[in-house]
Protein backbone atom coordinates (compact mmCIF):
# COMPACT_ATOMS: atom_id res chain seq x y z
CA UNK A 1 0.00 0.00 0.00
CA UNK A 2 1.53 3.44 -0.75
CA UNK A 3 2.18 6.70 1.60
CA UNK A 4 -0.70 8.47 0.41
CA UNK A 5 -3.89 4.82 0.88
CA UNK A 6 -2.07 4.49 3.93
CA UNK A 7 -3.60 8.23 5.59
CA UNK A 8 -7.05 7.94 6.78
CA UNK A 9 -9.66 9.27 4.71
CA UNK A 10 -10.07 13.53 5.62
CA UNK A 11 -13.02 14.85 6.83
CA UNK A 12 -14.90 17.34 4.86
CA UNK A 13 -18.25 18.11 5.57
CA UNK A 14 -17.98 18.03 9.40
CA UNK A 15 -15.84 21.67 9.33
CA UNK A 16 -16.88 23.01 5.63
CA UNK A 17 -13.22 22.89 4.62
CA UNK A 18 -12.26 21.04 1.87
CA UNK A 19 -8.93 19.01 1.38
CA UNK A 20 -5.90 19.82 -0.35
CA UNK A 21 -5.36 18.51 -3.44
CA UNK A 22 -1.25 19.41 -3.20
CA UNK A 23 -0.27 15.18 -2.83
CA UNK A 24 2.64 15.44 -4.33
CA UNK A 25 5.17 17.98 -2.19
CA UNK A 26 3.98 16.67 1.35
CA UNK A 27 7.27 14.56 2.90
CA UNK A 28 4.55 12.82 5.51
CA UNK A 29 1.26 13.14 4.93
CA UNK A 30 -0.25 13.64 1.55
CA UNK A 31 -4.37 14.29 2.66
CA UNK A 32 -3.96 17.33 4.88
CA UNK A 33 -6.30 20.42 5.51
CA UNK A 34 -6.01 23.50 4.46
CA UNK A 35 -7.97 26.35 6.69
CA UNK A 36 -9.08 29.31 3.93
CA UNK A 37 -8.15 32.07 6.97
CA UNK A 38 -6.20 32.17 10.35
CA UNK A 39 -9.56 33.40 12.34
CA UNK A 40 -12.88 34.07 10.47
CA UNK A 41 -15.99 35.76 11.92
CA UNK A 42 -17.89 32.83 11.28
CA UNK A 43 -15.66 30.37 12.86
CA UNK A 44 -17.31 27.17 14.59
CA UNK A 45 -18.03 26.99 18.85
CA UNK A 46 -16.15 24.75 20.75
CA UNK A 47 -19.80 23.72 21.75
CA UNK A 48 -20.44 22.75 18.23
CA UNK A 49 -18.20 19.51 18.67
CA UNK A 50 -18.56 16.73 20.56
CA UNK A 51 -16.94 18.33 23.47
CA UNK A 52 -17.72 17.00 27.22
CA UNK A 53 -19.57 20.16 28.61
CA UNK A 54 -17.72 20.84 31.92
CA UNK A 55 -14.96 21.38 29.46
CA UNK A 56 -16.88 24.22 27.27
CA UNK A 57 -18.10 25.74 30.71
CA UNK A 58 -14.50 26.35 31.46
CA UNK A 59 -13.17 27.64 28.35
CA UNK A 60 -16.04 30.34 27.85
CA UNK A 61 -15.30 31.44 32.11
CA UNK A 62 -12.16 32.16 30.24
CA UNK A 63 -13.58 34.07 27.77
CA UNK A 64 -13.16 30.91 24.71
CA UNK A 65 -16.03 30.60 22.96
CA UNK A 66 -14.93 29.98 19.21
CA UNK A 67 -12.42 28.14 17.61
CA UNK A 68 -9.01 29.60 15.38
CA UNK A 69 -8.32 27.73 12.11
CA UNK A 70 -6.03 25.44 13.60
CA UNK A 71 -8.35 24.28 16.51
CA UNK A 72 -11.31 24.24 14.01
CA UNK A 73 -9.01 21.59 11.77
CA UNK A 74 -7.54 19.56 14.59
CA UNK A 75 -10.69 19.17 16.72
CA UNK A 76 -12.87 16.68 14.54
CA UNK A 77 -9.55 14.13 14.28
CA UNK A 78 -7.99 13.97 17.05
CA UNK A 79 -11.67 13.64 19.21
CA UNK A 80 -11.87 10.66 16.84
CA UNK A 81 -8.21 9.28 18.19
CA UNK A 82 -6.37 9.31 15.15
CA UNK A 83 -2.40 10.29 14.83
CA UNK A 84 -2.12 14.13 13.59
CA UNK A 85 1.12 16.32 11.99
CA UNK A 86 -0.35 19.82 12.72
CA UNK A 87 1.73 23.06 11.50
CA UNK A 88 0.82 26.76 11.83
CA UNK A 89 2.45 29.87 12.47
CA UNK A 90 3.28 30.54 16.50
CA UNK A 91 -0.20 31.96 18.50
CA UNK A 92 -2.93 30.80 16.53
CA UNK A 93 -3.79 28.47 19.47
CA UNK A 94 -2.46 25.05 19.01
CA UNK A 95 -2.43 24.39 22.91
CA UNK A 96 -6.04 23.92 22.69
CA UNK A 97 -5.69 22.58 19.44
CA UNK A 98 -4.24 19.43 21.04
CA UNK A 99 -5.79 20.50 24.63
CA UNK A 100 -9.26 20.05 24.61
CA UNK A 101 -8.79 16.74 22.38
CA UNK A 102 -6.90 15.50 25.26
CA UNK A 103 -8.78 16.22 28.43
CA UNK A 104 -11.77 14.70 26.60
CA UNK A 105 -10.67 11.34 26.10
CA UNK A 106 -9.29 11.00 29.36
CA UNK A 107 -11.39 9.14 32.29
CA UNK A 108 -11.05 12.27 34.62
CA UNK A 109 -9.99 12.49 37.21
CA UNK A 110 -8.38 9.70 37.87
CA UNK A 111 -7.90 7.33 41.25
CA UNK A 112 -4.87 8.78 43.95
CA UNK A 113 -1.52 7.28 43.22
CA UNK A 114 -2.80 6.79 39.48
CA UNK A 115 0.15 6.85 36.87
CA UNK A 116 -0.57 9.86 34.32
CA UNK A 117 -2.69 8.84 31.05
CA UNK A 118 -1.27 11.54 28.86
CA UNK A 119 2.58 12.93 28.11
CA UNK A 120 2.87 16.68 26.66
CA UNK A 121 6.33 17.30 26.05
CA UNK A 122 7.67 20.67 25.15
CA UNK A 123 10.98 22.38 24.32
CA UNK A 124 11.31 25.02 27.32
CA UNK A 125 10.40 25.69 30.66
CA UNK A 126 8.58 28.69 30.21
CA UNK A 127 6.51 26.71 27.31
CA UNK A 128 6.12 24.01 29.80
CA UNK A 129 4.32 26.05 32.33
CA UNK A 130 2.36 27.80 29.96
CA UNK A 131 0.70 24.57 28.35
CA UNK A 132 0.65 22.94 31.93
CA UNK A 133 -1.80 26.11 33.23
CA UNK A 134 -3.60 26.34 30.21
CA UNK A 135 -4.52 23.05 30.20
CA UNK A 136 -5.52 23.20 34.38
CA UNK A 137 -7.77 25.97 33.91
CA UNK A 138 -9.47 23.88 30.30
CA UNK A 139 -10.03 20.85 32.76
CA UNK A 140 -10.63 22.29 36.07
CA UNK A 141 -14.39 21.37 36.05
CA UNK A 142 -13.24 17.69 35.41
CA UNK A 143 -10.81 17.57 38.37
CA UNK A 144 -8.03 17.47 35.68
CA UNK A 145 -4.47 16.84 38.27
CA UNK A 146 -1.57 18.61 35.67
CA UNK A 147 1.75 18.33 36.85
CA UNK A 148 4.41 20.68 35.09
CA UNK A 149 8.04 18.79 35.53
CA UNK A 150 11.18 20.32 33.93
CA UNK A 151 14.78 20.94 35.09
CA UNK A 152 15.76 24.40 37.32
CA UNK A 153 13.25 22.68 40.39
CA UNK A 154 13.88 20.22 43.24
CA UNK A 155 13.23 16.49 42.42
CA UNK A 156 11.62 15.83 45.58
CA UNK A 157 8.85 17.89 45.33
CA UNK A 158 7.88 16.61 41.52
CA UNK A 159 8.44 13.44 42.73
CA UNK A 160 6.06 13.50 45.36
CA UNK A 161 3.48 15.01 43.01
CA UNK A 162 4.36 12.12 40.84
CA UNK A 163 3.53 9.62 43.74
CA UNK A 164 0.26 11.22 45.07
CA UNK A 165 -1.12 10.53 41.37
CA UNK A 166 -1.78 12.79 38.17
CA UNK A 167 -3.49 12.60 34.99
CA UNK A 168 -1.56 14.65 32.56
CA UNK A 169 2.75 15.25 32.43
CA UNK A 170 3.65 18.62 31.14
CA UNK A 171 7.78 18.84 30.94
CA UNK A 172 11.07 19.14 28.89
CA UNK A 173 12.44 16.10 27.78
CA UNK A 174 15.94 16.11 30.14
CA UNK A 175 13.76 15.93 33.04
CA UNK A 176 11.07 13.27 32.04
CA UNK A 177 14.03 11.23 30.78
CA UNK A 178 15.34 11.45 34.06
CA UNK A 179 12.57 10.64 35.93
CA UNK A 180 12.03 8.05 34.00
CA UNK A 181 15.02 6.05 34.26
CA UNK A 182 14.85 6.39 38.29
CA UNK A 183 11.63 4.86 37.50
CA UNK A 184 9.84 7.58 39.56
CA UNK A 185 7.61 8.19 36.61
CA UNK A 186 6.10 5.76 35.00
CA UNK A 187 5.18 5.82 31.24
CA UNK A 188 3.67 2.48 31.15
CA UNK A 189 -0.41 3.79 30.82
CA UNK A 190 -0.05 6.88 28.82
CA UNK A 191 -3.25 7.13 26.40
CA UNK A 192 -2.19 10.11 24.55
CA UNK A 193 1.30 11.52 24.03
CA UNK A 194 1.74 15.29 22.45
CA UNK A 195 5.29 16.62 21.14
CA UNK A 196 4.81 20.49 21.27
CA UNK A 197 7.31 22.69 18.75
CA UNK A 198 9.15 19.63 17.57
CA UNK A 199 11.32 21.73 14.91
CA UNK A 200 12.14 23.81 18.09
CA UNK A 201 13.52 20.49 19.82
CA UNK A 202 15.37 19.59 17.06
CA UNK A 203 17.25 23.05 17.18
CA UNK A 204 17.77 22.50 21.00
CA UNK A 205 19.15 18.76 20.43
CA UNK A 206 16.32 16.93 22.35
CA UNK A 207 15.76 14.91 19.66
CA UNK A 208 17.78 11.46 20.96
CA UNK A 209 15.87 12.02 24.58
CA UNK A 210 11.97 12.34 23.06
CA UNK A 211 12.68 9.16 21.28
CA UNK A 212 13.89 7.39 24.22
CA UNK A 213 10.96 8.30 25.99
CA UNK A 214 8.70 7.37 23.17
CA UNK A 215 10.42 3.89 23.32
CA UNK A 216 9.12 3.81 26.91
CA UNK A 217 5.06 4.44 26.03
CA UNK A 218 2.87 1.52 25.03
CA UNK A 219 2.32 1.00 21.11
CA UNK A 220 -1.17 1.56 21.26
CA UNK A 221 -1.44 5.51 22.06
CA UNK A 222 -2.70 8.46 20.29
CA UNK A 223 0.06 10.42 18.95
CA UNK A 224 -0.21 14.51 17.76
CA UNK A 225 2.44 16.51 16.85
CA UNK A 226 2.74 20.40 16.60
CA UNK A 227 5.55 22.06 14.28
CA UNK A 228 5.86 25.37 12.49
CA UNK A 229 8.28 23.75 10.07
CA UNK A 230 8.74 20.01 9.10
CA UNK A 231 12.31 19.71 8.69
CA UNK A 232 14.18 16.44 7.51
CA UNK A 233 14.60 14.57 11.22
CA UNK A 234 11.14 16.15 12.49
CA UNK A 235 10.09 13.92 9.14
CA UNK A 236 11.78 10.93 10.15
CA UNK A 237 10.35 10.73 13.23
CA UNK A 238 6.96 11.42 12.34
CA UNK A 239 7.20 8.11 9.78
CA UNK A 240 8.64 6.14 12.67
CA UNK A 241 6.45 6.84 15.69
CA UNK A 242 3.11 8.31 14.26
CA UNK A 243 0.84 5.92 12.76
CA UNK A 244 -0.95 6.98 9.86
CA UNK A 245 -1.33 10.74 10.46
CA UNK A 246 -3.34 13.00 8.82
CA UNK A 247 -1.24 16.52 8.46
CA UNK A 248 -3.13 19.61 9.08
CA UNK A 249 -2.08 23.16 8.26
CA UNK A 250 -3.44 26.38 9.22
CA UNK A 251 -1.84 28.19 5.97
CA UNK A 252 -1.72 26.69 2.15
CA UNK A 253 0.86 24.78 1.59
CA UNK A 254 4.43 26.43 0.91
CA UNK A 255 2.82 29.43 1.93
CA UNK A 256 5.59 32.63 2.97
CA UNK A 257 5.01 32.53 6.80
CA UNK A 258 2.32 35.44 7.68
CA UNK A 259 3.65 38.48 8.83
CA UNK A 260 1.35 41.23 7.44
CA UNK A 261 -1.08 41.74 10.56
CA UNK A 262 2.03 43.10 11.77
CA UNK A 263 3.18 46.86 11.54
CA UNK A 264 7.10 46.26 10.59
CA UNK A 265 10.02 48.50 10.75
CA UNK A 266 13.68 48.13 9.93
CA UNK A 267 16.70 50.63 10.81
CA UNK A 268 19.97 50.27 10.28
CA UNK A 269 21.47 51.24 13.59
CA UNK A 270 25.08 52.09 15.09
CA UNK A 271 25.44 49.47 17.77
CA UNK A 272 27.40 52.29 19.99
CA UNK A 273 23.55 53.83 19.63
CA UNK A 274 21.22 51.44 20.11
CA UNK A 275 20.20 51.71 23.97
CA UNK A 276 19.81 55.14 23.04
CA UNK A 277 17.79 54.64 20.48
CA UNK A 278 15.82 51.46 22.39
CA UNK A 279 15.55 54.34 25.29
CA UNK A 280 13.73 56.41 22.62
CA UNK A 281 11.52 53.72 20.91
CA UNK A 282 10.09 52.45 24.54
CA UNK A 283 8.50 56.26 25.05
CA UNK A 284 6.60 56.16 21.85
CA UNK A 285 3.14 56.32 22.39
CA UNK A 286 0.79 53.91 23.27
CA UNK A 287 3.23 51.72 23.90
CA UNK A 288 2.24 48.75 26.04
CA UNK A 289 4.38 45.22 27.40
CA UNK A 290 7.13 45.04 24.78
CA UNK A 291 9.60 42.39 24.57
CA UNK A 292 13.13 42.71 23.42
CA UNK A 293 15.19 40.10 21.66
CA UNK A 294 18.96 40.11 21.65
CA UNK A 295 21.11 36.57 20.48
CA UNK A 296 22.97 36.52 23.47
CA UNK A 297 22.73 35.87 27.27
CA UNK A 298 25.69 38.47 27.80
CA UNK A 299 23.66 41.23 25.52
CA UNK A 300 20.54 40.17 27.38
CA UNK A 301 21.87 40.88 31.39
CA UNK A 302 23.75 44.44 29.92
CA UNK A 303 20.79 45.74 27.52
CA UNK A 304 18.50 45.12 30.88
CA UNK A 305 20.98 47.19 32.97
CA UNK A 306 21.08 49.52 30.68
CA UNK A 307 16.82 50.22 30.72
CA UNK A 308 16.90 50.03 34.22
CA UNK A 309 19.39 52.87 34.90
CA UNK A 310 17.01 54.85 32.54
CA UNK A 311 14.40 54.74 34.28
CA UNK A 312 12.14 52.00 32.85
CA UNK A 313 11.02 48.98 34.74
CA UNK A 314 12.76 46.13 32.78
CA UNK A 315 13.22 42.30 33.44
CA UNK A 316 15.40 39.36 31.70
CA UNK A 317 14.84 35.74 30.71
CA UNK A 318 17.98 34.10 29.46
CA UNK A 319 20.09 30.70 30.60
CA UNK A 320 22.72 32.57 32.83
CA UNK A 321 19.48 33.07 35.09
CA UNK A 322 18.02 30.55 37.51
CA UNK A 323 15.04 29.32 37.20
CA UNK A 324 13.11 31.57 39.95
CA UNK A 325 14.84 34.16 38.68
CA UNK A 326 13.46 33.36 35.34
CA UNK A 327 10.03 32.89 36.69
CA UNK A 328 10.07 35.80 38.88
CA UNK A 329 10.62 38.08 36.25
CA UNK A 330 7.88 36.11 33.93
CA UNK A 331 5.43 36.32 36.47
CA UNK A 332 6.42 40.50 37.14
CA UNK A 333 5.92 40.82 32.51
CA UNK A 334 2.73 39.08 32.95
CA UNK A 335 1.40 40.91 36.12
CA UNK A 336 2.65 44.62 34.52
CA UNK A 337 5.14 45.24 37.17
CA UNK A 338 7.19 45.58 34.27
CA UNK A 339 6.44 46.27 30.93
CA UNK A 340 9.82 45.61 29.28
CA UNK A 341 11.25 41.75 28.63
CA UNK A 342 14.38 41.48 27.26
CA UNK A 343 15.06 37.77 26.05
CA UNK A 344 17.19 35.39 24.39
CA UNK A 345 15.71 33.36 21.15
CA UNK A 346 14.95 30.40 23.74
CA UNK A 347 12.30 32.51 25.07
CA UNK A 348 10.52 33.18 21.52
CA UNK A 349 8.95 29.55 20.85
CA UNK A 350 5.45 29.41 22.83
CA UNK A 351 5.50 32.56 25.17
CA UNK A 352 2.11 33.94 25.36
CA UNK A 353 1.67 37.19 27.44
CA UNK A 354 -1.51 39.21 26.81
CA UNK A 355 -1.42 43.14 26.16
CA UNK A 356 2.29 42.32 23.99
CA UNK A 357 2.01 45.80 21.67
CA UNK A 358 6.04 46.05 20.75
CA UNK A 359 8.78 43.59 19.71
CA UNK A 360 11.79 44.89 19.26
CA UNK A 361 14.82 42.72 17.76
CA UNK A 362 17.61 44.14 19.20
CA UNK A 363 20.11 42.22 17.88
CA UNK A 364 19.68 40.78 13.62
CA UNK A 365 17.70 37.38 14.05
CA UNK A 366 19.97 34.25 12.60
CA UNK A 367 17.31 33.46 10.03
CA UNK A 368 13.64 33.84 8.70
CA UNK A 369 12.14 31.36 11.08
CA UNK A 370 13.72 32.70 14.01
CA UNK A 371 12.89 36.03 12.94
CA UNK A 372 9.10 35.02 12.71
CA UNK A 373 8.63 33.38 15.84
CA UNK A 374 10.09 36.65 17.37
CA UNK A 375 7.60 38.90 16.32
CA UNK A 376 5.16 36.61 16.66
CA UNK A 377 5.08 37.24 20.19
CA UNK A 378 2.25 40.51 19.54
CA UNK A 379 -0.75 40.28 17.42
CA UNK A 380 -1.71 37.15 18.85
CA UNK A 381 -5.29 36.00 18.78
CA UNK A 382 -5.88 38.35 16.11
CA UNK A 383 -4.46 41.33 17.74
CA UNK A 384 -2.50 44.08 16.02
CA UNK A 385 0.95 44.63 17.17
CA UNK A 386 4.19 46.40 16.09
CA UNK A 387 8.04 45.10 15.46
CA UNK A 388 11.00 47.17 14.92
CA UNK A 389 14.25 45.47 13.85
CA UNK A 390 17.74 46.95 14.27
CA UNK A 391 19.97 45.70 11.51
CA UNK A 392 24.15 46.19 12.47
CA UNK A 393 25.98 46.91 9.49
CA UNK A 394 27.41 43.31 9.06
CA UNK A 395 24.29 42.26 9.38
CA UNK A 396 22.66 43.72 6.53
CA UNK A 397 23.12 41.04 4.03
CA UNK A 398 21.73 38.25 7.00
CA UNK A 399 18.62 40.86 7.06
CA UNK A 400 18.40 40.78 3.00
CA UNK A 401 18.31 37.00 2.84
CA UNK A 402 15.59 36.95 5.39
CA UNK A 403 13.09 39.50 3.52
CA UNK A 404 13.74 37.68 0.45
CA UNK A 405 12.16 34.34 1.94
CA UNK A 406 9.67 36.29 3.73
CA UNK A 407 8.97 38.13 0.40
CA UNK A 408 9.26 41.15 2.62
CA UNK A 409 10.05 44.66 0.89
CA UNK A 410 12.41 46.33 3.51
CA UNK A 411 15.75 45.36 1.78
CA UNK A 412 17.37 48.48 2.10
CA UNK A 413 16.99 49.69 5.89
CA UNK A 414 17.37 53.40 6.16
CA UNK A 415 20.82 54.39 8.38
CA UNK A 416 18.83 55.62 12.09
CA UNK A 417 19.80 57.29 14.81
CA UNK A 418 18.53 58.02 17.95
CA UNK A 419 18.07 61.62 16.53
CA UNK A 420 16.72 61.25 13.45
CA UNK A 421 13.84 62.57 13.05
CA UNK A 422 12.00 59.33 10.38
CA UNK A 423 12.53 57.50 13.54
CA UNK A 424 10.39 60.09 16.01
CA UNK A 425 7.82 60.23 13.33
CA UNK A 426 7.14 56.70 12.45
CA UNK A 427 6.99 55.23 15.66
CA UNK A 428 4.93 57.83 16.95
CA UNK A 429 7.88 59.22 19.70
CA UNK A 430 7.01 62.49 21.48
CA UNK A 431 9.29 65.22 20.07
CA UNK A 432 11.01 66.15 23.34
CA UNK A 433 11.88 62.66 24.50
CA UNK A 434 15.02 61.80 25.53
CA UNK A 435 16.87 58.75 25.90
CA UNK A 436 16.16 58.80 30.01
CA UNK A 437 12.62 58.21 31.38
CA UNK A 438 11.20 61.02 32.98
CA UNK A 439 10.15 60.56 36.65
CA UNK A 440 6.57 60.98 36.50
CA UNK A 441 5.94 58.23 33.99
CA UNK A 442 8.23 55.80 36.27
CA UNK A 443 4.73 54.24 37.35
CA UNK A 444 5.30 50.75 37.52
CA UNK A 445 6.37 48.61 40.65
CA UNK A 446 9.70 47.02 39.61
CA UNK A 447 11.40 43.71 39.52
CA UNK A 448 11.73 43.53 42.71
CA UNK A 449 7.80 44.36 43.29
CA UNK A 450 7.55 40.23 42.25
CA UNK A 451 8.86 37.84 44.71
CA UNK A 452 11.06 35.23 44.17
CA UNK A 453 10.62 32.03 44.94
CA UNK A 454 13.15 29.66 45.99
CA UNK A 455 12.70 26.23 44.01
CA UNK A 456 15.45 24.00 45.52
CA UNK A 457 17.05 23.42 42.20
CA UNK A 458 20.49 23.23 41.37
CA UNK A 459 20.33 26.19 39.67
CA UNK A 460 17.05 28.27 41.35
CA UNK A 461 17.37 31.81 43.36
CA UNK A 462 18.03 35.36 42.17
CA UNK A 463 20.21 36.25 39.67
CA UNK A 464 23.29 35.15 39.20
CA UNK A 465 25.67 37.60 41.67
CA UNK A 466 21.84 39.08 43.05
CA UNK A 467 22.59 42.21 45.25
CA UNK A 468 26.16 42.08 44.74
CA UNK A 469 26.02 43.18 40.79
CA UNK A 470 28.12 46.50 39.63
CA UNK A 471 27.05 49.29 38.39
CA UNK A 472 28.75 50.60 35.54
CA UNK A 473 32.39 52.06 36.93
CA UNK A 474 31.95 50.78 40.11
CA UNK A 475 35.07 49.14 41.35
CA UNK A 476 34.60 45.30 43.08
CA UNK A 477 34.68 44.76 46.54
CA UNK A 478 37.36 43.09 47.95
CA UNK A 479 36.58 39.73 49.41
CA UNK A 480 36.48 39.94 53.93
CA UNK A 481 39.30 38.47 54.94
CA UNK A 482 38.29 34.83 56.67
CA UNK A 483 39.46 34.47 60.07
CA UNK A 484 41.62 31.62 59.43
CA UNK A 485 43.57 34.09 57.31
CA UNK A 486 43.69 36.71 59.65
CA UNK A 487 44.83 34.28 62.39
CA UNK A 488 47.88 32.74 60.07
CA UNK A 489 48.58 36.30 59.82
CA UNK A 490 49.14 36.91 63.53
CA UNK A 491 51.83 36.58 65.98
CA UNK A 492 52.06 34.38 68.69
CA UNK A 493 50.73 36.24 70.95
CA UNK A 494 47.61 37.54 68.64
CA UNK A 495 46.55 33.86 68.00
CA UNK A 496 46.74 32.77 71.12
CA UNK A 497 44.68 36.38 72.30
CA UNK A 498 41.86 35.01 69.40
CA UNK A 499 41.24 31.70 70.17
CA UNK A 500 40.97 33.06 73.96
CA UNK A 501 39.03 35.81 72.75
CA UNK A 502 36.40 34.64 70.27
CA UNK A 503 32.61 36.32 70.71
CA UNK A 504 32.20 39.70 70.98
CA UNK A 505 36.29 40.55 70.61
CA UNK A 506 36.67 38.28 67.59
CA UNK A 507 35.34 40.95 65.03
CA UNK A 508 38.04 43.93 66.35
CA UNK A 509 41.34 44.36 64.76
CA UNK A 510 44.31 42.31 66.42
CA UNK A 511 47.63 44.86 66.61
CA UNK A 512 50.27 42.81 65.67
CA UNK A 513 53.78 43.48 67.83
CA UNK A 514 56.55 44.86 66.45
CA UNK A 515 59.91 43.38 66.14
CA UNK A 516 62.50 43.37 68.48
CA UNK A 517 66.10 44.51 67.26
CA UNK A 518 69.50 43.61 69.16
CA UNK A 519 71.93 46.99 68.37
CA UNK A 520 75.68 45.61 67.64
CA UNK A 521 78.81 47.38 67.01
CA UNK A 522 81.88 46.21 65.80
CA UNK A 523 80.12 42.77 66.22
CA UNK A 524 79.34 43.50 70.10
CA UNK A 525 76.38 43.66 71.71
CA UNK A 526 75.43 46.81 72.77
CA UNK A 527 72.60 47.73 75.59
CA UNK A 528 70.17 50.39 75.51
CA UNK A 529 70.93 53.22 77.65
CA UNK A 530 69.61 52.89 81.24
CA UNK A 531 69.30 48.92 80.59
CA UNK A 532 71.19 46.67 83.37
CA UNK A 533 74.23 45.27 81.97
CA UNK A 534 73.44 42.42 80.01
CA UNK A 535 70.02 42.94 79.62
CA UNK A 536 68.61 42.44 76.65
CA UNK A 537 66.73 45.93 75.24
CA UNK A 538 62.57 45.83 74.85
CA UNK A 539 60.85 47.00 71.59
CA UNK A 540 58.14 49.52 72.55
CA UNK A 541 54.72 47.38 73.83
CA UNK A 542 51.72 47.91 71.59
CA UNK A 543 48.80 49.56 72.50
CA UNK A 544 46.75 47.56 75.26
CA UNK A 545 50.04 45.08 75.80
CA UNK A 546 52.64 44.83 78.60
CA UNK A 547 56.54 45.02 78.18
CA UNK A 548 56.77 41.16 78.58
CA UNK A 549 53.66 40.34 76.13
CA UNK A 550 55.38 42.06 73.17
CA UNK A 551 58.69 40.07 73.56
Amino acid sequence: MSEAEDLTETPKASTGVVASDDTDEDPVAHAHLVAQRTVRDDSPAFADFDINPKIVEALADAGIVRTFAIQELTLPIALAGSDLIGQARTGTGKTLGFGVPLLNRLALPGEPGARPQALVIAPTRELAGQVSGDLAAAGAKLGARVITIYGGRAYEPQIEALARGTDVVVGTPGRLLDLAEQRKLDLSGIQILVLDEGDEMLDLGFLPDIEKLMARIPSRHQTMLFSATMPGPIVALARQFLNQPIQIRAESHGAVPATEHIDQFVYRAHALDKVEMLARILQARDRGLTMIFVRTKRTAAKVADELEQRGFAAGAVHGDLGQGAREQALRAFRSGKVDVLVATDVAARGLDVEGVTHVVNYQCPEDAGTYVHRIGRTARAGASGTAITLVDWDDVPRWQLICDQLKLPLHEPPETYSTSEHLFVELGIPEDTSGVLPRSQRVRAGLDAEALEDLGGRDSGARRDAGTRRRRGERPQPAPARSSDAAAGAGPADRADSGAGSGANATETTHRAPRSRRRTRGGRRVTAPGAAAGEAPQAAAAPGETAADSV
